[in-house]
């Protein structure tokens, strides 16, 4: 598939053939931006498209890692963490699998940033006694190697890509040129209710267990991402509730002025390879039938 092109390919989404019912139940995605494309992956596949040096569209895609099925995949406080590691666990089978991806780490501002919170959020633990304010300070240290990471243009309006991508499939077309950047599924919407619930988790940590070992930390970790994705879900479920609201503002905002930026016709052009992808690994039939 060769570059430049202006923008994405008009189809609609339509039926399996021969299924002779309504319209097939639509598939859930997710995805990941990268710095020159973007990654998709769906319920048993993945799939990412990747803008060239030499300005062609090189896309790949596979079978999804699964930790989710079964049981566990619908036990409470068990499948958020399990759906997150599914979600990780495809960026470095893609990566493997398109050597011109470029991951959103793959800059030496963002490792060089990660090292050094890291270091000064050990050395404020060991300042003394945890407090809130101490607690809240490290968590949101936490956060900037992914604001220095979405500091790249590129970056962030592959984001965009993402959002237009996946929100313009959901509404029944494969071209995202009307669709917002912002989607009330992005992970942005995790921010308010992990950063919450980290700051909690460890002060109580350090209330139950004197001197607590890092491995007691990891499990207040673990318990925080827990409830924060249930807290995640529920907003989804309920977005006319207070959390639901206040959660989906929180992560709006966060889209709307750091995260996601309009791309371009070339990326988006990107996204749509990335989308008509994933559907033919997951199955899924398309038709060049008009936009909605």
């Amino acid at each position: 598939m060769t570059g430049g092109g202006n923008g994405a390919s008009a189809e609609r989404v339509v039926n399996a053939p021969g299924n002779g019912a309504g319209p097939e139940q639509r598939l859930r995605l997710g995805g990941m931006a990268l710095r020159n494309g973007l990654l998709i992956h769906g319920p048993t596949s993945w799939a990412a498209a990747a803008r060239t040096p030499d300005g062609s569209i090189e896309v790949a895609s596979g079978p999804k890692p699964s930790f989710a099925r079964g049981p566990l995949g619908s036990m409470p406080l068990v499948r958020g963490p399990l759906r997150l590691a599914e979600a990780f666990a495809v960026v470095p089978v893609a990566r493997r699998n398109l050597p011109s991806a470029r991951l959103p780490i793959e800059d030496s501002r963002v490792l060089a940033i990660g090292l050094a919170t890291a270091a000064v959020s050990s050395a404020i633990r060991r300042l003394g006694p945890t407090t809130l304010a101490r607690e809240a300070l490290i968590a949101t240290l936490g956060f900037l190697p992914a604001a220095t990471a979405l500091r790249d243009r590129d970056l962030a309006a592959y984001h965009g890509v993402e959002h237009k991508a996946i929100g313009a499939y959901e509404r029944g077309t494969l071209d995202p040129s009307d669709a917002p950047k912002e989607h009330e599924r992005c992970g942005s919407n995790l921010v308010l209710p992990l950063l919450a619930l980290s700051v909690a988790g460890q002060v109580l940590v350090e209330r139950i267990i004197e001197r607590p070992k890092p491995a007691a930390r990891a499990l207040a970790a673990v318990a925080s991402v827990s409830v924060a994705v249930e807290l995640f879900a529920y907003a989804e479920r309920s977005p006319d509730s207070a959390v639901g609201r206040m959660i989906h503002a929180a992560g709006h905002e966060i889209q709307r002025v750091l995260s996601t930026r309009e791309p371009t016709d070339d990326q988006l052009e990107v996204g749509s390879a990335a989308l008509r992808e994933i559907l033919r690994a997951e199955g899924r039939d398309t038709s060049h039938s008009g936009v909605d």
